[in-house]
């Protein structure tokens, strides 16, 4: 216990060079934290939203749907396979038939996917309620991206066209029966959804679909359907999750530098404590401390300042991140554009897991920079230690 509180004593002893070193490094600590913590946090967001609103417990597309390439679209539909029919019999799945269609609000004319749905699905959180209209008009939803770019709201008639599935082109006049507000731009911008009956009667394809959503309570959804895939959770949400690796690696260049900033200050210090400490060092060696022992008391010292530094760190970081974690960070109006699914407020998620591996981090490389120096000592001399020299 003796090297333990002696470096201890020694660490405090040296005042200000020590407490300016943990208060680097401890800014370094939060850093890691509340940037990994706020990337964490975005992911897990936008994947929960993009569940939610869009993908439910996963996706059978129709062999020749491709989302990317738009001139696929209207040959993408068929007769709903009987194993996937009786999923939607028991509550278990929605299908939604996607064709290509264009509306003219305001004298102009805007290109839109056309989509349909059964109001009365609940697999995912889209309020396609509202599409169980009792009316002559043709019902239809929106999204407030959608709404905001043609200028259409709640009420307003907008005349569709569309292409049925025998090429024949065809238009009537819909009625805005409800603007969602949601932030998955997925299902938003230049989306028009309408009943998916009334919509397969309009283009001409009974009882065909493009894609069936799957509950995320369905319990082993068969993997393998004649001309129809299924996209897992894991496909469906591999784009969204490899954008947050990248971002997470870019962040970390920042905290490196802030790590890297601290590590020099740690180095020097120890440096030139060898360098003062010569006499105390020649002393410690006749008083029969081995040069192991003496090593590890001064790797001890500099290990230390990350010790004490976490432990600053935790009297304004912890306050700091709880605030962050409940009240989140308000994200600029901009960041609407960018197609990620996340709110006004991005909220980080902070695991015991990156708390703990961040602390451990930051000691091992307090404790390697440490003992560069201290390797001097092992070819000291006694004699030349206690006359003050290193050589």
């Amino acid at each position: 216990m003796i090297i333990p509180k002696l470096a201890l004593r020694n660490l405090l002893g040296a005042g200000l060079r020590t407490w300016l070193n943990v208060v680097v490094l401890s800014f370094s600590f939060v850093a890691i934290i509340w940037t990994q913590g706020l990337y964490k946090g975005m992911g897990d967001q936008a994947v929960h939203s993009m569940i939610d609103v869009e993908y439910g417990g996963g996706q059978y597309w129709h062999e020749k749907y491709d989302p990317y390439d738009p001139l696929s679209i209207q040959d993408a539909h068929g007769i709903v396979p009987a194993p996937l029919k009786k999923m939607i019999d028991n509550g278990q799945a929605t299908p939604v038939l996607i064709t290509q269609g264009v509306i003219y609000p305001s004298g102009r004319f805007q290109s839109v996917l056309l989509k349909g749905i059964d109001p009365s699905q609940t697999i995912i959180s889209l309020p396609s309620g509202f599409l169980d209209f009792e009316g002559e008009e043709l019902p239809a939803l929106i999204g407030s991206r959608m709404a905001k770019s043609t200028g259409l709201k709640v009420g307003d008639t907008v005349t569709l066209r569309w292409r049925d599935a025998f090429g024949t082109f065809d238009a009537m006049d819909i009625l805005i029966v409800q603007v969602m507000s949601t932030t998955v731009q997925s299902v938003d911008e230049g989306q028009l959804w309408i009943p998916l009956k009334k919509m397969q009667e309009l283009t001409r394809m009974e009882d065909e679909t493009t894609l069936i959503i799957v509950s995320k309570d369905a319990v082993n959804p068969p993997a393998d359907v004649r001309g129809w895939e299924f996209k897992s959770l894991d496909v469906l949400l591999k784009n969204i999750r490899e954008l947050v690796e990248v971002k997470t690696a870019g962040a970390s260049i920042m905290y490196v530098i802030l790590l890297l900033l601290a590590m020099l200050g740690i180095f020097d210090t120890q440096v030139l404590s060898i360098f003062r400490r010569r006499k105390e060092i020649g002393t410690l060696m006749a008083m029969g401390l081995t040069r192991a022992r003496i090593i590890g008391l001064f790797t001890l010292e500099g290990a230390m300042h990350s010790v004490l530094a976490a432990i600053v760190a935790a009297v304004y970081g912890i306050p700091l991140l709880i605030y962050f974690a409940k009240e989140g960070w308000a994200m600029p109006q901009a960041i609407d554009s960018y197609g990620f699914a996340i709110g006004e407020k991005l909220f980080p998620t902070y695991s015991a897991g990156l708390v703990i591996g961040t602390t451990l981090l930051v000691l091992l490389v307090t404790t390697i920079v440490s003992f560069l120096p201290t390797r001097k000592i092992a070819k000291l001399k006694p004699t030349d230690a206690l006359r003050g020299k290193l050589s």
